[in-house]
């Protein structure tokens, strides 16, 4: 497949206008922009952890046959 010149030239343009506004980009946004946004996190719950420690102590007591 033979590539005009033109088209090369045009191509080429076109990449080197690309990361030139990218670097101008990240160069004009405060650094605050572009860091990544935070992943909420679940808040800690002592009553759901007692609650589910609970269940995991029941099941193990019944798994050894200690509840009679």
């Amino acid at each position: 497949m033979q590539i005009n010149k033109k088209t090369m030239a045009a191509i080429s343009a076109a990449v080197g206008l690309y990361l030139d506004m990218d670097a101008q980009l990240a160069a004009s946004t405060p650094q605050e922009i572009r860091r990544a946004p935070e992943i909420p996190r679940a808040v800690l719950n002592p009553w759901a952890m007692a609650g589910r420690q609970g269940m995991m102590e029941m099941r193990r007591f019944y798994q050894m046959r200690l509840v009679r």
